[in-house]
């Protein structure tokens, strides 16, 4: 009964802070301020071509709607951020699969979510193509974000394919893009599974 009447009362937005009413995720300003762009200079790609979709520098709205997405649990976040990157991805990309970077299952029991997934199935519902858990997390590291660049732990071998794959583009999908560890190494289990380097593709929330 508690929680119902919660779900009535007035709730602020958590990107601006301002009254969300009975609106789910962001308010109506700051969805309106997510605009998506394609990038082609960023850690994961040695290829000069477009090959990043983001919605902008981790600040501001973006920062403050990750962090409530992945530390506060606001779920319904990952429904306005994920049509926006969606929204933004290239057609002539022809995306076949959309595959979340995956939590190791101790990290997921502890935050009962992936935000990653939240996010890829958003995109799925944009673009029309299938959300996949198709990556499984072996090694289980300490928090990435709290870590200075150079004291993050390397990541090779820590994700393995575990099921085939379409022909065509692989969008891989997460919230923020720091160094590129992660997803590099995503990108290297997806090589090792015969997937070419030039049909993966990437989308995150900001980096």
């Amino acid at each position: 009964m508690l929680d119902w009447f919660r779900a009535l009362l007035p709730r602020a937005c958590p990107g601006c802070g301002g009254q969300l009413g009975r609106e789910a995720g962001l308010c109506p300003r700051c969805r309106a301020d997510l605009h998506s762009h394609v990038e082609t200079h960023s850690p994961l790609h040695p290829h000069v071509t477009p090959h990043l979709v983001t919605l902008g520098a981790y600040r501001g709205v973006l920062r403050r709607s990750v962090r409530a997405l992945k530390f506060s649990g606001v779920r319904d976040l990952a429904a306005p951020l994920g049509q926006a990157l969606g929204a933004g991805i290239p057609a002539e990309w022809h995306v076949q699969a959309i595959l979340p970077v995956p939590l190791h299952p101790r990290r997921l029991q502890e935050r009962g979510f992936n935000q990653a997934e939240l996010l890829a199935r958003a995109i799925a519902r944009e673009v029309q193509a299938p959300c996949l858990n198709a990556l499984k997390r072996t090694h289980y590291t300490s928090a990435q974000a709290k870590k200075h660049a150079a004291e993050r732990q390397h990541l090779t071998g820590a994700f393995q394919v575990t099921q085939p794959l379409p022909r065509g583009t692989i969008l891989l999908v997460d919230d923020v893009l720091t160094t590129g560890l992660t997803l590099r190494a995503c990108r290297d289990a997806l090589i090792d599974a015969g997937i070419p380097m030039q049909s993966i593709k990437y989308a995150v929330v900001a980096r």
